[in-house]
Protein backbone atom coordinates (compact mmCIF):
# COMPACT_ATOMS: atom_id res chain seq x y z
CA UNK A 1 0.00 0.00 0.00
CA UNK A 2 1.12 3.44 -1.05
CA UNK A 3 0.92 6.17 1.42
CA UNK A 4 -0.59 8.42 2.02
CA UNK A 5 -4.27 7.44 0.63
CA UNK A 6 -6.61 10.15 -0.46
CA UNK A 7 -10.15 10.22 -0.72
CA UNK A 8 -12.98 12.46 -0.81
CA UNK A 9 -17.02 12.42 -1.97
CA UNK A 10 -18.84 12.13 -5.40
CA UNK A 11 -18.46 15.99 -5.86
CA UNK A 12 -15.23 16.91 -5.18
CA UNK A 13 -16.60 19.10 -1.77
CA UNK A 14 -15.00 16.97 0.59
CA UNK A 15 -11.73 15.21 0.69
CA UNK A 16 -9.46 13.95 3.08
CA UNK A 17 -5.81 12.37 3.34
CA UNK A 18 -4.94 9.17 5.50
CA UNK A 19 -1.06 9.30 6.30
CA UNK A 20 -0.85 6.18 8.00
CA UNK A 21 -1.71 2.47 7.36
CA UNK A 22 -5.05 1.39 8.21
CA UNK A 23 -5.24 -1.01 11.74
CA UNK A 24 -7.65 -3.14 9.88
CA UNK A 25 -10.21 -3.35 7.10
CA UNK A 26 -13.84 -4.74 6.86
CA UNK A 27 -17.08 -5.19 5.70
CA UNK A 28 -20.22 -3.82 7.58
CA UNK A 29 -23.46 -5.90 7.30
CA UNK A 30 -25.32 -3.86 10.39
CA UNK A 31 -28.78 -2.27 9.69
CA UNK A 32 -27.48 1.41 10.26
CA UNK A 33 -24.56 0.99 7.55
CA UNK A 34 -27.28 -0.09 4.97
CA UNK A 35 -29.47 2.47 5.80
CA UNK A 36 -26.70 4.96 5.66
CA UNK A 37 -25.58 3.62 2.50
CA UNK A 38 -28.53 2.22 0.84
CA UNK A 39 -26.45 -0.46 0.06
CA UNK A 40 -26.42 -4.21 1.53
CA UNK A 41 -22.58 -3.81 2.93
CA UNK A 42 -19.92 -1.26 3.45
CA UNK A 43 -16.84 -1.80 3.40
CA UNK A 44 -14.71 0.38 6.31
CA UNK A 45 -11.33 0.54 7.39
CA UNK A 46 -9.84 2.32 10.49
CA UNK A 47 -7.15 4.25 10.99
CA UNK A 48 -5.33 6.08 13.48
CA UNK A 49 -7.28 9.77 14.08
CA UNK A 50 -4.05 11.27 13.96
CA UNK A 51 -3.20 9.82 10.87
CA UNK A 52 -6.32 11.34 9.29
CA UNK A 53 -6.55 14.64 7.92
CA UNK A 54 -9.51 16.61 5.60
CA UNK A 55 -8.18 18.55 3.43
CA UNK A 56 -10.70 20.16 1.50
CA UNK A 57 -14.52 20.94 2.79
CA UNK A 58 -15.81 20.64 5.91
CA UNK A 59 -18.13 17.10 6.80
CA UNK A 60 -21.71 17.17 8.05
CA UNK A 61 -22.16 14.93 11.22
CA UNK A 62 -25.12 12.97 11.60
CA UNK A 63 -25.19 11.41 15.53
CA UNK A 64 -26.55 7.90 14.50
CA UNK A 65 -26.81 6.16 17.41
CA UNK A 66 -25.68 6.79 21.43
CA UNK A 67 -22.69 5.49 20.29
CA UNK A 68 -21.34 7.20 17.12
CA UNK A 69 -21.37 9.53 14.58
CA UNK A 70 -20.93 9.51 10.73
CA UNK A 71 -19.43 12.23 8.89
CA UNK A 72 -20.67 12.62 5.23
CA UNK A 73 -20.69 15.62 2.33
CA UNK A 74 -23.44 18.43 3.06
CA UNK A 75 -23.48 18.71 -0.76
CA UNK A 76 -23.71 15.49 -2.19
CA UNK A 77 -23.95 13.13 0.73
CA UNK A 78 -22.07 10.70 0.47
CA UNK A 79 -20.93 8.34 3.57
CA UNK A 80 -17.21 9.49 4.62
CA UNK A 81 -16.56 8.09 7.85
CA UNK A 82 -17.97 7.26 11.22
CA UNK A 83 -16.66 7.93 14.68
CA UNK A 84 -17.58 5.55 17.56
CA UNK A 85 -17.26 7.74 20.93
CA UNK A 86 -15.81 4.94 22.94
CA UNK A 87 -12.66 4.65 20.31
CA UNK A 88 -11.61 8.38 20.22
CA UNK A 89 -8.66 7.47 18.87
CA UNK A 90 -9.88 5.98 15.99
CA UNK A 91 -12.02 6.84 12.74
CA UNK A 92 -13.62 4.49 10.12
CA UNK A 93 -13.52 5.50 6.68
CA UNK A 94 -15.53 4.24 3.90
CA UNK A 95 -13.09 2.15 1.66
CA UNK A 96 -15.01 3.11 -1.31
CA UNK A 97 -14.68 6.84 -1.07
CA UNK A 98 -10.56 6.47 -1.22
CA UNK A 99 -9.57 7.74 -4.92
CA UNK A 100 -7.85 4.22 -5.64
CA UNK A 101 -10.48 2.20 -3.01
CA UNK A 102 -8.55 -0.98 -4.25
CA UNK A 103 -5.54 0.06 -2.27
CA UNK A 104 -7.27 -1.24 0.62
CA UNK A 105 -8.95 -4.92 0.81
CA UNK A 106 -11.05 -5.90 3.76
CA UNK A 107 -10.06 -8.87 5.96
CA UNK A 108 -13.41 -10.24 7.40
CA UNK A 109 -17.33 -9.54 7.74
CA UNK A 110 -19.02 -7.85 10.84
CA UNK A 111 -22.41 -7.96 11.82
CA UNK A 112 -23.22 -10.75 9.87
CA UNK A 113 -26.53 -11.19 11.34
CA UNK A 114 -28.11 -8.53 10.08
CA UNK A 115 -26.55 -9.87 6.11
CA UNK A 116 -29.15 -9.30 3.83
CA UNK A 117 -30.09 -12.84 2.71
CA UNK A 118 -30.04 -12.52 -0.66
CA UNK A 119 -26.78 -10.59 -0.89
CA UNK A 120 -23.52 -12.34 -0.24
CA UNK A 121 -20.11 -12.42 -1.21
CA UNK A 122 -17.96 -14.99 -2.69
CA UNK A 123 -15.08 -15.17 -0.53
CA UNK A 124 -13.20 -16.86 2.26
CA UNK A 125 -12.95 -14.42 5.01
CA UNK A 126 -13.81 -14.93 8.74
CA UNK A 127 -17.10 -13.42 9.53
CA UNK A 128 -18.47 -12.43 12.51
CA UNK A 129 -22.19 -12.43 13.46
CA UNK A 130 -21.42 -8.80 15.35
CA UNK A 131 -18.42 -7.08 15.71
CA UNK A 132 -15.03 -8.29 14.45
CA UNK A 133 -11.55 -8.56 16.39
CA UNK A 134 -10.04 -4.79 16.23
CA UNK A 135 -13.52 -3.12 15.45
CA UNK A 136 -15.38 -0.28 17.67
CA UNK A 137 -18.32 -0.34 15.49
Amino acid sequence: MKLPLEGGCLCGGVRYRISAAPSHADYCHCRMCQRAAGAPVVPWLTVAREAFAWTAGVPAVYRSSQEAERLFCPTCGTQLAFRALAAPGELDVTVASLDDPAAVRPGHHIWTASRIGWFDTADDLPRYPERGPGTSG
